[in-house]
């Protein structure tokens, strides 16, 4: 009797709306975080200073200046050294809390935080419980540190961005940015330029290709960095008023494709085509409303055909583009395939020793603890994948918060893609880049270590900040 009932309680048909009821709660879809701030000891913090911001005529343009900070960020960054854009991140943390002590909360009709802070905000917790317990503190602390100053990079940024002219302003400053990053690059490509690393196997037929590393000293960086360009540089066509804007828009997005494409990253190539398909989709999808019943049924289809059989034209018909992306394929025998397997091997061993709260976060937490673990002769800096790095870090609970964080920042971008799609906006465009960005920087990083440095790691949390941006109260909607 007892198996009876219980295989008639699991042939009960689950009613959809309660599937999405618990869908929803679990991505935080309605979930105001304000009500709970406001009986938080944040909340008190909060406005200690607006009496001193009152009177103070330069706080008037706080709003620009924060934004001059964060210019500064994406401006310099190609350019400088990692220590230099770490003291621009500490200043933009240190002006965050500056603003967050003197806003005035009676006057703010914004949201102080959005469910993609809380789940931000948890990450971190699990973070700093890591570097607790990390068999290497001292060297988990660093990397703490480090975290700390990104994520305090994304709150100051989505605070900005919330002005639609600030978040313009900033997007416009990186794709000028990334020109001269992106044509010094195209110039190594037809001038040369010395392999600062083995980053090809000389057994291959790519073995003589020239990898293009412009500013930032290494191929597979530069593609990370351009990635964030391409997309919001097509965007920019469909934003930017009037000819000249459009044409150099244009520009914009075909010197950085061409300049990422002469990279020669595997993992990069991966990104851009991820990204590539994800933003025509989602353009597809916000042309749909206007197109007629037939197109609103197999445009998001036939349009990923497209795409897929130009990646296959490229494969097929182009010998340097079919061997670098055969080698992918090449398993152990391509010398870059069998160092990452290794790596990634290594990295698993560490997860199933530490797997529920990891080592602590950083680089330096990783070195110390690696070589424990590591296949003789194949030392690296990280697990060679965000995910992997992510588990080794802070466990497999960790990983679990990292999942569910990125399932939040999409479903968060996803419902106001629809509210900007009903309210037929333009701003819509830098959202749909920011979450094509987000996926494409994904699958780059699935396979490559670039996502930890400086130069794309702010790029990765600017997208996410973007995508923050856009949140409304539920009472606004």
């Amino acid at each position: 009797m007892p198996t009876l009932l219980n295989s008639c309680y699991y042939r009960l048909p689950i009613p959809y709306s309660l599937k999405i009821a618990v869908w929803e709660t679990l991505l935080l879809s309605n979930f105001a975080l304000d009500p709970w701030l406001e009986g938080s000891l944040l909340h008190r913090i909060v406005g200690l200073l607006r009496t001193w911001r009152s009177g103070s005529a330069l706080m008037t343009y706080a709003d620009w200046i924060g934004a001059t900070l964060v210019a500064l960020v994406l401006g310099f960054s190609p350019f400088v050294s990692t220590t230099l854009i770490g003291v621009l991140l500490l200043a933009c943390s240190g002006f965050w809390i500056l603003l967050t002590l003197s806003d005035d909360p009676r006057q703010e009709s914004q949201p102080l935080a959005t469910p993609i802070h809380g789940a931000i905000f948890l990450f971190g917790v699990i973070s700093l419980i890591a570097t607790a317990l990390s068999p290497v503190k001292m060297a988990a602390l660093s990397g703490l540190i480090k975290l700390g100053l990104y994520l305090l990079f994304f709150a100051f940024t989505a605070r900005l961005a919330r002005n639609p002219r600030i978040r313009s302003s900033l997007i416009t400053i990186y794709l000028l940015t990334s020109l001269p990053v992106a044509v010094y690059g195209i110039r190594q490509y037809f001038f040369g330029a010395r392999s600062l690393a083995t980053w090809v196997d000389p057994s291959s037929a790519s073995a003589d290709v020239t990898r293009v590393y412009s500013y930032l000293g290494n191929p597979n960086l530069l593609a990370g960095y351009l990635l964030p360009a391409v997309i919001w540089g097509l965007a920019a066509v469909w934003i930017w008023n009037g000819i000249f804007p459009k044409m150099l828009a244009i520009v914009t997005f075909a010197v950085n494709s061409a300049c990422l494409v002469l990279t020669y990253s595997r993992g990069g190539w991966i990104g851009f085509v991820v990204a590539l398909t994800a933003f025509g989709l989602l353009a597809v999808y916000w042309w749909s409303a206007r197109l007629s019943p037939f197109w609103q049924k197999f445009a998001l289809p036939l349009t990923f055909g497209v795409l897929v059989a130009l990646f296959a034209i490229a494969v097929l018909f182009v010998p340097p583009v079919r061997d670098r992306v055969s080698s992918i394929f090449a398993g152990r025998s391509d010398s870059s395939n069998n160092f990452r397997i290794n790596v990634w091997m290594g990295a698993v061993r560490m997860i199933e020793a530490y797997p529920i709260i990891g080592i602590g976060p950083g680089n330096s937490a990783f070195n110390k603890i690696y070589p424990l673990f590591m296949t003789p002769k194949y030392s690296a800096l990280s697990a060679y994948s965000v995910l992997l790095e992510t588990a080794v870090e802070t466990g497999l609970i960790g990983l679990s918060v990292f999942l569910w964080f990125l399932a939040v920042t999409f479903h968060q971008g996803w419902k106001n893609l629809e509210r900007l799609r009903n309210q037929a906006s333009t701003e819509a465009w830098w959202l749909m880049g920011a979450l094509a960005i987000a996926i494409g920087m994904m699958a780059h990083g699935a396979v490559d270590t670039v996502w930890y440095r400086p130069q794309v790691n702010t790029l990765w949390w600017f997208a996410v900040a973007i995508i923050s941006s856009y949140y409304q109260n539920i009472d606004n909607r």
